[in-house]
C-alpha cells in the first residue's frame, strides 16, 4: 500500500536556542548567552522559513509554536516579523494557533503585551513548581511570587495560557504533590503540562544522580504521583488527552497535537526537526545544525541550516506514528494510519502483545482504533517496547 498524499494542514516550529542560564535537568538546545545576537538570528530564522516555504509551497497553517531555549528572550520585533513572513508564505487557517514559551521571570513578564500584539494567541509559561526549595533544586530564576504575577498578567493579555509544572521530584510524595496541583489548578486557565522528572544523559542532573545525590520516587510513588494527577485535574475539568498533558475540552494544544498525530509539522531554527512532505508523498525527516554558530553561518552561505535530511520508509512511518499516537487518549486511527504509513495498523503490532495488552486491560482494540487505557498510559514505554514491531 503507498500512502497518500498530504493535504492536512501544516505545524510550524521555530526554535530559539538562547537562555540566559542551563537548568541541571534540561537536555534542549539551549545555549546559555548573556547577550543574544539577535539582529543576526532574526535574519537567518526569516531566510530559513523562506527557504523552507519555498519547497513546501502555499500549505495551508493550521499552528506555529516558538519554543526554546527561552523564546521570550527573543525581541517582539522578531516575532512580528516572523509572523508576517509565515502569513505571507503560506495560508493561515482562520483559527490558527500561535503559541510562544516564556519564563515567568519580571524581565520576560514585561514583554507579554508586545508579544501579544505581535500576533501570539497562546503562551505557555515554564513555571515548573510552586514551591520555593524546589524552584531553587530546578535551577529556576523565577520565584512563586513572580509566577504567580506572570500568570495573572498572561491571563489578562492572552485568550489562552498553559504552563508547565514538574513533578516526581526528589522526596516529593503524593499528598504533598496533591496541595500544590490543587494550588496550581486554582490558578490555571484552559491547559497544563504536568511532566514526571527523569533524568536526561549529558544534564546535571545525571551526574548528581550517577553519584547518589539525586534519588527519585520508586516505581510505585511514582504511579501514585502520576493517578494524583490526573485525579486533581478532573476536579477542576482538565482531562487528560496526552499522557503529559490536560485541558479544558477545546483547549488541548493544538500544536503538539501535530506532532501526536503524526502530521506534517517544519522545523526552522539550530537543532529543529521537522517531518515535511515536500513532494506531497515522500515523508522526509528533517534536521538542522544544533548549534547556533554553525547554523546561522550555513543560512548565510546556503539559505538554511540542514544537518540530514532522509525519507522515513513506510516500517519507520509505521513506528514512529505508533510511538507517538498512542501517547494521546483518542489514540490512533487506523484508516488514517494506513493513508499516512502505507502499512495496515495491524501489521505493525506484535499480534500476541497485543492480545495479552488488551487481556491485561492496558490497550483498547475495536478493529478501527487503537488506545492505551489510563492503566496502559501508566506504563507506556514498556509497552511499547514490546508491542511495536
Amino acid at each position: 500500500m503507498n500512502p497518500a498524499p498530504v493535504r492536512e494542514p501544516l505545524a510550524l516550529y521555530i526554535h530559539w536556542p538562547f537562555c540566559l542560564a542551563k537548568c541541571p535537568y534540561c537536555d534542549f538546545n539551549s545555549h546559555v548567552r548573556d547577550v543574544p545576537p539577535q539582529a543576526r538570528f532574526r535574519a537567518a530564522l526569516r531566510a530559513e522559513l523562506a527557504w523552507e516555504a519555498a519547497r513546501l509551497g502555499p500549505r495551508p497553517l493550521s499552528s506555529i509554536f516558538f519554543g526554546g531555549g527561552t523564546p521570550s528572550l527573543m525581541e517582539p520585533q522578531t516575532v512580528a516579523d516572523l509572523l508576517a513572513d509565515a502569513a505571507r508564505l503560506f495560508a493561515p487557517l482562520p483559527d490558527m494557533e500561535i503559541t510562544l514559551e516564556a519564563n515567568p521571570t519580571s524581565v520576560e513578564a514585561g514583554r507579554l503585551a508586545a508579544f501579544r500584539a505581535a500576533g501570539v494567541n497562546r503562551l505557555s509559561l515554564g513555571v515548573q513548581s510552586l514551591e520555593p526549595e524546589a524552584l531553587a533544586r530546578l535551577g529556576r530564576r523565577h520565584s512563586v511570587a513572580e509566577a504567580v504575577a506572570a500568570l495573572e498578567t498572561a491571563r489578562a493579555i492572552f485568550p489562552r495560557v498553559s504552563f508547565d509544572l514538574i513533578y516526581a521530584r526528589p522526596g516529593q510524595t503524593p499528598p504533598a504533590w496533591r496541595a500544590e496541583l490543587r494550588a496550581a489548578l486554582a490558578l490555571a486557565a484552559d491547559h497544563l503540562s504536568l511532566y514526571q522528572l527523569t533524568i536526561e544523559p549529558g544534564t546535571q542532573y545525571e551526574a548528581l544522580h550517577r553519584r547518589g545525590e539525586i534519588v527519585l520516587p520508586d516505581g510505585d510513588t511514582a504511579a501514585a504521583l502520576y493517578e494524583a494527577t490526573a485525579e486533581e485535574a478532573a476536579r477542576f475539568g482538565l482531562l487528560a488527552y496526552e499522557v503529559s498533558n490536560y485541558a479544558v475540552p477545546g483547549g488541548e494544544g493544538r500544536h503538539n497535537l501535530a506532532y501526536w498525530r503524526y502530521r506534517d509539522y517544519a522545523g526552522i531554527g539550530p537543532g529543529a526537526h521537522g517531518r515535511v512532505t515536500p513532494n506531497g508523498a515522500t515523508l522526509l525527516a528533517t534536521r538542522r545544525h544544533r548549534a547556533p554558530e554553525p547554523w546561522v553561518e550555513r543560512v548565510e552561505q546556503q539559505g538554511h541550516g540542514t544537518a540530514a535530511e532522509e525519507a522515513v520508509c513506510p516500517v519507520d512511518r509505521a513506528r514512529e506514528m505508533l510511538l507517538m499516537g498512542l501517547r494521546l487518549t483518542e489514540g490512533i486511527d487506523a484508516a488514517r494510519f494506513a493513508a499516512r504509513t502505507g502499512r495496515e495498523l495491524v501489521e505493525a503490532l506484535d499480534a500476541g502483545v497485543l492480545i495479552q495488552a488488551r487481556q491485561a486491560g492496558y490497550l483498547a482494540w475495536d478493529g478501527e482504533r487503537l488506545a492505551a487505557t489510563p492503566e496502559g498510559r501508566l506504563r507506556l514505554d514498556a509497552l511499547l517496547a514490546d508491542l511495536v514491531l
